[in-house]
């Protein structure tokens, strides 16, 4: 292990706490993907990945108790708390950051419903964060976009070559996101945590996301991890066989 490993501590805070409001009544943090609650993909990946020391969960009120019981029940030693959501995605990614003891160098801000992330990118994230301070998880976008006014005109057609679409795992150095955090106007409802670091000043790099790192918000996204994940398997399978 690297005396640069041993110099750092580092965090994930993982968010679970949203309404699933798109998911027709189907509870996404505890739905089933293999065998196993969605969420559980998500810690597992952190868990295992041999990088993070601690892991703070945040859930909505009324999941904290379901929480501790999956939390006992696969064993994990890196969760270090569960704390209550807030009503806003911010709120919650604050609660977690706040509840995170002892402080860490650096810190992981991941999506729960976003169950394939990998080992390799939350390698790929923290070293990209000691880099640059400030790293998300992004994807080079595939379609035309067009920006449209209010009455859902055209108004201009974008350099496809500059957009990305950005995923979760975000990696920050922990004393910078906790300060934008702070120091944002709190009536700003971010839609992610570095839109809080650029806001602030803080130039923030895109390491290179994965296509199958999507986030599950409706049903149809359920049906397309459950495909997702029996191809990964099957790809883990043949790679195994052809072993010598």
């Amino acid at each position: 292990m690297s005396s640069e490993r041993e110099s750092d501590r580092i965090a994930a805070v993982i968010v679970a706490a949203g309404s699933s409001r798109r998911m027709q009544g189907i509870n996404k943090t505890w739905a089933i993907l293999g065998g196993k609650p969605l969420l559980a993909h998500s810690i597992s990946a952190f868990e295992q990945s041999g990088l993070v020391d601690d892991i703070v969960l945040v859930l909505a009120q009324d999941a904290l108790a379901e929480g501790a019981r999956l939390c006992e029940q696969e064993g994990w030693e890196h969760i270090r708390a569960l704390v209550p959501g807030g009503a806003r995605r911010r709120d919650s990614v604050l609660a977690g950051l706040t509840a995170l003891s002892p402080i860490p160098s650096y810190v992981f801000i991941h999506d729960g419903a976003r169950p394939f992330v990998t080992a390799a990118l939350i390698e790929q994230g923290l070293a990209a964060a000691r880099r640059h301070g400030a790293a998300v998880a992004a994807v080079p976008v595939k379609d035309t976009i067009k920006r449209a006014g209010p009455d859902g005109l055209v108004l201009e057609t974008l350099d496809r070559a500059t957009l990305w679409a950005v995923q979760t795992p975000q990696v920050f150095a922990y004393n910078l996101i906790l300060g934008a955090h702070r120091t944002i106007d709190p009536a700003w409802d971010a839609t992610d945590d570095a839109a809080l670091a650029e806001r602030a000043g803080h130039p923030v790099a895109l390491f290179m996301g994965a296509y199958e790192n999507i986030k599950i918000t409706t049903p149809a996204d359920l049906l397309i991890a459950e495909a997702t994940l029996r191809r990964l398997i099957e790809q883990r399978l043949n790679a195994w066989h052809s072993c010598p």
